[in-house]
């Protein structure tokens, strides 16, 4: 039994796997974007600048995202909590 605060271990199955499928979306996007030529065993300077600015857009586009998400489910709360509160108080 988990207490408040704790994961479940599904849960924090589910968190892992959902951080591999991100991890792994990233990894293919990026050398798909960025890495060409496949002659060398090292990666070009240019390659590397690439996955890592294309990895440093990638998350903070992702984070942005989330804040938006954040900001509007709190918005869409507040909203119901005042309509329920105009609902319930009829002047």
């Amino acid at each position: 039994m988990t207490t408040p605060g704790e994961m479940s271990e599904a849960d924090q199955i589910k968190t892992f796997k959902d951080f591999l499928m991100q991890y792994n979306k990233l990894s293919e996007l990026c050398f798909n974007d960025c890495v060409h030529d496949f002659t060398s065993r090292t990666l070009r300077s240019s390659e590397d600048k690439c996955t890592v600015n294309c990895m440093e857009k990638y998350l903070r586009t992702n984070q942005r995202v989330s804040q938006r998400f954040h900001e509007f489910q709190m918005l869409a709360n507040e909203n119901m909590l005042a309509l329920a509160q105009k609902s319930s108080n009829p002047s």
